[in-house]
């Protein structure tokens, strides 16, 4: 008979980390504690970007719900290792990413036969639905699928940088490039060489990876707002500032609204 969906150990992955070596109640002691990153840096953005969201759309702040979320399930995961934890962390991953493709996909980049971007969301949400309906047939897969997204983001920064001449913007996509360059090669690594890892006594690149996609999905998804704020409030000025040090490019980006002009009323 198969084990229960919420079996501890049920899932079809096992990272790196050795199992109930630091606690009997936490599987993966670290990869379970790292997830605290999540919790802090969610409502952090959510005020940062208040004034942004309130002239965009208060939409924004559900990405940094979702964003809580997945830490949420990312935590029972790796504290259970369970099917229905690894179900939960993979398919919350899926949808903040459909949430941010909803609110900050660049409008010049709908295809055809999309008119707005009500449409475009109610697209992105079908895509989304069926996704997470595919998710149970072979959830192994879903990571990777995942991380192939990243590709097509990285398409469009490169073609927004290709127009964009402001040397800060041009800074804030090379540092989300390197950052997930080495998030990723953390995910892998750990994934594929976990027996080198091991002789060396050090497991704990799953842990990383949290920590540096955290601060990954800052980086970008403000490389994005900073975009959105073109297209979609034109009539803002919008600057990206840094947390705590404002403006010394130290410390996690944000996008700030400086002036909305009025136009003049003609009479």
């Amino acid at each position: 008979m198969p084990p229960s969906i919420f079996a501890r150990q049920s899932a079809e992955v096992d990272w790196c980390e050795s199992n109930y070596l630091h606690s009997e109640n936490v599987a993966e002691y670290y990869n379970t504690v790292s997830n605290v990153v999540f919790f802090l840096v969610g409502p952090l953005m959510m005020y940062l970007l208040h004034p942004y969201a309130c002239k965009r759309s208060l939409a924004v702040h559900l990405v940094w719900i979702m964003f809580i979320i997945v830490g949420l399930f990312s935590t029972y995961y790796h504290m259970t290792l369970s099917y229905l934890g690894q179900l939960l962390d993979e398919i919350s991953i899926l949808w903040v990413i459909a949430m941010g493709y909803s609110i900050w996909f660049p409008k010049p980049y709908f295809p055809d036969f999309i008119k707005n971007r009500h449409q475009f969301g109610t697209i992105i949400f079908i895509v989304a639905a069926i996704s997470t309906l595919l998710s149970f047939v072979k959830p192994v897969v879903n990571a990777y699928a995942l991380n192939c997204i990243t590709f097509h983001i990285l398409y469009v920064v490169v073609k927004e940088i290709r127009k964009c001449t402001d040397p800060a913007i041009r800074h804030l996509a090379f540092l989300s490039f390197s950052l997930w360059l080495v998030a990723i090669s953390c995910w892998l690594s750990d994934r594929f060489f976990c027996e080198f890892w091991r002789t060396i006594n050090f497991c704990y690149l799953h842990s990383l990876w949290h920590i540096l996609i955290c601060i990954t999905v800052v980086y970008s998804n403000t490389l994005f707002a900073y975009f959105d704020a073109l297209y979609e409030i034109p009539e803002c000025q919008a600057q990206v500032q840094y947390w705590p040090f404002k403006s010394s490019r130290i410390g996690l980006p944000y996008l700030e609204i400086t002036k909305c002009f009025v136009p003049k009323k003609h009479f």
